[in-house]
């Protein structure tokens, strides 16, 4: 079997996210050519031959450092979906082979950042409006750069106050409530921008200059770390009171794991509260 012949047809299949098929390029890429230069037939990668390459991503150098831990984790999640789709489920291992990773705490802004953000975004005119809208729903349901991009004009409920979230990470559908901040810019945004930007039939919620579904890559431009908005989401709920099991249905973390990288805010806030009420404190 021809590596790159097979690499072409992973990154051709339609299960395959665009922002998930530009990073599996370049990794997928990296493993083809180091097959051919070791001269191994794709046929032939076993746990072994695994276990070589991540030899090989360990001694690998970018910069002035060797790769993350967290880096050649995903170059390897990369391969091993390229080869179950190449070679079978049964040909790929499920052992551990990548270094384990550090426990990073997510890097969420403080509020006062957060309002700064927000304000930097007003402005006249369409997209201005377009804009602000768009990052008060990220920040104010914690959602994901695709999900809020992917959001049609039916999934936002004013009467219910919710948005819902279908086909998110893992292809699961959520529904977040619609902060009054978020509802009351995006009601402006239908009202006064919407329409401007509109080209016939499209079901969008947001909308590019073209007419058509605004894509992550405006997101970003708009807030350069989008996902440091969802951090702040969890952070600030759990500020605010929220348990643990609430920010995981919010989020959509399918394991209460994934969710308790925040357990450090809870037990910071958990901290003042005994202070201010515990008398042996």
């Amino acid at each position: 079997m021809d590596a790159d012949a097979a690499a072409a047809r992973f990154l051709d299949s339609p299960a395959l996210a665009d922002g998930t098929r530009r990073a599996y390029r370049v990794d997928v890429g990296e493993f083809c050519r180091w097959l051919e230069s070791r001269g191994t037939p794709l046929d032939d990668v076993d746990i072994r031959v695994l276990v070589d390459y991540v030899g090989h991503l360990g001694s690998a150098r970018r910069g002035r450092g060797k790769l993350a831990p967290a880096t050649i984790a995903r170059k390897l999640a990369a391969v091993r979906a390229f080869l179950r789709h190449s070679l079978g489920a049964a040909r790929v291992p499920d052992a551990r082979l990548a270094p384990r990773r550090g426990r990073r705490l997510p890097d969420a802004p403080r509020r006062t950042d957060v309002d700064k953000e927000l304000a930097s975004l007003e402005g006249e005119g369409p997209l201005r409006l377009r804009n602000r809208a768009l990052v008060e729903l990220v920040y104010s349901a914690g959602l994901r750069s695709a999900e809020a991009v992917g959001l049609d004009l039916v999934d936002v409920d004013f009467e219910q106050e919710l948005v819902h979230v279908r086909s998110g990470k893992g292809g699961k559908d959520r529904v977040v409530p619609l902060g009054e901040e978020a509802a009351d810019w995006i009601a402006q945004y239908l009202r006064d921008a919407r329409p401007a930007l509109a080209r016939g039939a499209n079901d969008a919620l947001f909308l590019s200059t073209t007419g058509r579904r605004l894509d992550t890559s405006t997101l970003r431009r708009l807030a350069p770390h989008p996902h440091r908005l969802r951090h702040a989401f969890a952070t600030h709920l759990l500020e605010g009171g929220a348990d643990l099991r609430t920010i995981q249905e919010l989020l959509g973390h399918s394991s209460l794991s994934t969710t308790q990288v925040y357990s450090h805010v809870d037990a910071r806030r958990l901290r003042k509260v005994y202070d201010s009420a515990h008398p042996r404190s």
